[in-house]
């Protein structure tokens, strides 16, 4: 007898088979899981590296120095980020107004002396294009209004530095300078004594690489920069002249602007740029520096805090020979004016070119003391004094400019006494800072206004 038990198939038992299959299916997923990150991993690593190397190629990290002075720069240079528009800008305030008109570039044109030469540029129609790196020697914020001044009629200033070889080259590809004007530089003596490295970069390495520039543009600009009466330094003939020597600076200032001088020569002399360098006697008016004694003397007084005069080791009183600024202007102007062209092309010398050097000074040194005495009058406060030894910081006691040659070759002659310019000084100073005081009005007596 067939047991049925036997023939009756038992059911199949799948518990097994979905465990095993569960578990293919775990690694599986963990090795698709693995190899997508892996991949992703891969990917985010790839994309990172072609933007270190986008950012290292275009944007190359500069060693900074403990001491730098901080300059403003956004990730993109303007001249870059702004891209059509940012041109139109800049060839709309570059280009001149007047029949022959000039196409300046003026470099520093946030700063005191660039400001007004801008605006007068502007003014008789020449087309002005700025430069400026807005650093933060003095307060940002008082080359900020300057800057809204001249927006204010239509002079556009591109944020950049004069060590931006690209960005340079970028300005003279888009417009045809006729003209430069440079003016920025590290400003200040005694500053030199705390951050050295500031001057080098900026007075020699980058009006090196502005030259570069300038020599390889078609056409070349002509040239004329700011040097100063600081290269005379231990020179004790007086009133100072340019056939004085100058190769005793007192400074390290001094010795930067002694320097440009030499490199301008040497521009000159292989690439036929024309160059005129223009050395200022402390200039001094509204929208000034705050680092002059003038401007912080002004300050101090007005707040009742005690201002430091010096005096010489022999107990002789400091002079200077104060220039008013808009005496300064009319000497860059005619300057520019007389500059002949440059006679070079495509970086090389054709020709024999120009090059200058004048004093720009007001021709009659006032001691510190008569400034304070004529600041008190204008003031209508009493100076708190402590009279001390001038310390060997690199300052001179004494300046006086001869400027017999630039009257001669384009008619400088200062105009304005230190009374009538501080008056205009003090004037815009308490407009500028809203200040309150007993200052004079225009029209009072003062017999302190030399």
């Amino acid at each position: 007898m067939i047991d049925h038990r036997i023939l009756m198939a038992s059911p199949p038992d799948t518990s097994k088979l979905e465990r095993y299959n569960s578990y293919l299916r775990r690694i599986n997923n963990t090795k698709l899981l693995a190899a997508s990150s892996k991949l992703l991993f891969r990917a985010t690593l790839f994309v990172a590296l072609i933007l270190i190397l986008f950012y290292t190629l275009n944007y190359p990290i500069l060693s900074d120095h403990p001491h730098r002075i901080h300059v403003h720069q956004n990730i993109l240079s303007t001249a870059f980020n702004g891209g059509a528009a940012w041109e139109k800008q800049a060839i709309h305030s570059s280009t001149p107004r007047r029949p022959h008109g000039f196409s300046v570039l003026v470099t520093g044109a946030g700063g005191f002396v660039g400001t007004h030469c801008s605006l007068a540029l502007k003014k008789r129609g020449d087309g002005v294009l700025g430069l400026d790196n807005f650093n933060s020697y003095y307060d940002p914020t008082l080359k900020r209004a300057r800057q809204a001044l001249l927006s204010k009629h239509q002079i556009f200033i591109v944020e950049g530095d004069l060590n931006d070889a690209q960005l340079l080259s970028k300005l003279f590809d888009i417009i045809p300078f006729t003209h430069i004007l440079h003016l920025a530089a590290q400003a200040g003596v005694r500053y030199a004594m705390k951050n050295p490295q500031s001057y080098i970069r900026s007075n020699i390495a980058g009006f090196v690489n502005l030259l570069e520039t300038a020599k390889s543009a078609n056409p070349q600009p002509s040239i004329v920069w700011a040097s100063s009466s600081s290269v005379y330094g231990l020179n004790t003939q007086n009133p100072f002249s340019e056939s004085h020597r100058t190769d005793q600076p007192a400074s390290l200032y001094a010795a930067t602007k002694k320097a440009g001088e030499e490199i301008a020569h040497t521009y000159n002399h292989i690439y036929g740029l024309s160059i005129t360098g223009l050395r200022f006697f402390t200039v001094y008016g509204p929208w000034g520096r705050p680092d002059m004694a003038y401007f912080f003397f002004t300050k101090d007084i007005l707040h009742g805090k005690p201002i430091t005069i010096y005096k010489t080791a022999d107990d002789k009183e400091v002079a200077r020979d104060f220039t008013y600024i808009d005496d300064v202007v009319k000497g860059c102007l005619g300057a520019l004016d007389t500059a002949e062209k440059s006679t070079g092309s495509g970086g090389k010398k054709k020709g024999q070119a120009q090059l200058r050097i004048y004093n720009l000074g007001n021709t009659s040194p006032v001691t510190v003391g008569r400034l304070v005495s004529i600041l008190e009058g204008l003031l209508n406060v009493k100076a708190k004094k402590q009279v001390v030894k001038m310390p060997r910081n690199g300052d001179v006691p004494y300046t006086h400019a001869n400027v017999s040659l630039a009257y001669g070759d384009f008619g400088y002659k200062p105009t304005t006494d230190l009374g009538t310019g501080l008056r205009k000084f003090v004037k815009w100073y308490v407009g500028y800072y809203g200040i309150q005081s007993r200052v004079k009005k225009e029209g009072d007596s003062d017999s302190h206004s030399s």
